[in-house]
């Protein structure tokens, strides 16, 4: 029997180096030149409803949206937008807010300058700009208020609303080629070069390149990643991520999480968001919660504290260790918000719910906190671990209560004001 081979470490592939870009400034946030990659999301309130879409901002703000793009598609959401950005400031909200324009981008921001100057960041969509003639006058228009309030735009290529009049040229120059390629590559192309050629105008129009970000997003998995890798081989544009009508649910999450990964892992990618469609009534920060936990489990990025847990099996037939896993977790993600700024370095937390013997006490030495509860036919007793060492032995029916009390307490010993160090946090919590 052959020995298997021994890759050494040095040759084991992790992501690349991150594609070099133009670092653009949003309001307060950093996007490119090296920062972190940054998490963003959209609202879907009528934007002319001021309360509600103030109330839904700063619930993805506080998710952990770092930027929020609202619609800006009439009048009525035009004249909101100041009270919207004034609202989230009384709230202590400074969260960016970039403005979606379609088909009347200039009108809007010319006839209402109020909302030019609140927005941080316009995005515009080469496709729908405007039509024949007036698509560049009327994107120039665009540009020339950006420049005036010095605001940066996301010019945002989209497979559903490509510029036409680019596609049929370059359907027709490839139906003339010797070698002619199939419709979808060429269609992929159009997409790049409809944000490069915009870009470029930009930039002949005085925007400089340190105020542009460029997307181009398509629907299929191996679309989107062909086309980002292109625009990225092209140009050092900041670059934002996003899979476009991803779908609902699993669905959603796997092609997202497919497409941008490999994308991510190559190196490409200044600021993402996972265009999930919310379940009826759902809840629309599970998209930001996705995006981080795709850039957290990547290794990019920490924003919450880990929770393992064991996905269950015939030992396991008791539903105590999901319940506390989902209960731990649930806890850490609601009081996130205010543990940033009461514990700093809690994101590195890792905590362990393991279900049985076999892999628990394991996996719980291996975080900062773990349990190993008893699995089907063993001893009713969860030991608790603590930074690699057993700690104590939990029993009877408040063990999951008894254990989320030493969490809180770890953290209040590692992270608070005083600091200790774990082991003076075990003896402290002993």
């Amino acid at each position: 029997m052959n020995k298997p081979e021994i890759i050494p470490q040095d040759d084991i592939a992790g992501p690349k180096a991150r594609h070099k870009t133009t670092q653009v400034m949003v309001g307060n946030v950093a996007v490119g030149g090296g920062a972190p990659i940054v998490v963003q999301s959209m609202t879907n309130t009528d934007t002319a409803d001021v309360e509600g879409t103030i109330a839904q901002v700063a619930a993805l703000s506080r998710a952990g949206s770092e930027m929020v793009r609202i619609t800006v598609d009439r009048e009525e959401a035009a004249a909101a937008v100041p009270h919207i950005r004034d609202g989230l400031r009384k709230r202590g909200i400074t969260t960016p807010l970039i403005g979606d324009f379609h088909y009347i981008g200039h009108k809007l921001l010319a006839e209402y300058p109020a909302c030019a100057e609140a927005l941080d960041k316009y995005r515009i969509n080469p496709g729908n700009v405007g039509f024949k003639n007036k698509r560049d006058t009327q994107f120039a228009d665009i540009i020339e208020i950006a420049n005036k309030n010095n605001k940066p735009v996301r010019i945002g290529a989209n497979w559903g609303s490509l510029d036409q009049e680019l596609l049929t040229k370059l359907m027709d120059e490839n139906t003339a080629s010797a070698n002619p390629r199939d419709a979808r590559a060429v269609t992929r192309e159009a997409m790049v070069q409809s944000a490069l050629l915009s870009a470029a105008r930009a930039q002949e129009l005085g925007m400089p390149k340190n105020r542009m970000i460029l997307s181009a997003k398509v629907s299929a998995v191996q679309d989107l990643i062909a086309v980002y890798q292109e625009l990225a081989r092209r140009s050092d544009y900041a670059i934002h991520l996003g899979l476009t009508e991803a779908g609902m649910g699993s669905k959603g999450i796997v092609a997202s999480s497919a497409a941008l990964g490999i994308l991510l892992q190559d190196g490409i990618g200044d600021t993402i968001r996972i265009s999930l469609t919310p379940e009826p009534g759902g809840d629309r920060t599970l998209e930001v919660q996705v995006a981080q936990e795709l850039l957290q489990t990547m290794g990019f990025r920490t924003f919450v504290p880990l929770v393992a847990a064991c996905p269950g099996c015939g030992r396991t037939t008791s539903t105590t260790f999901q319940e506390l896993a989902r209960s731990i977790q649930d806890f850490i993600r609601d009081e996130m918000p205010t543990w940033k700024t009461q514990y700093p370095g809690v994101e590195q937390l890792n905590v362990a719910v393991m279900g049985c013997i076999v892999n628990g006490p394991g996996e719980s030495k291996h975080a900062n906190i773990g349990i190993s509860l008893p699995g089907t036919g063993e001893a009713p007793a969860a030991p608790v671990f603590v930074d690699g060492k057993k700690f104590r032995t939990l029993r009877g029916p408040t063990i999951a209560a008894d254990f989320k009390a030493l969490v809180i307490d770890y953290i209040d010993q590692r992270y608070g004001k005083g600091n200790k160090t774990p082991e003076s946090a075990v003896t402290a919590a002993e």
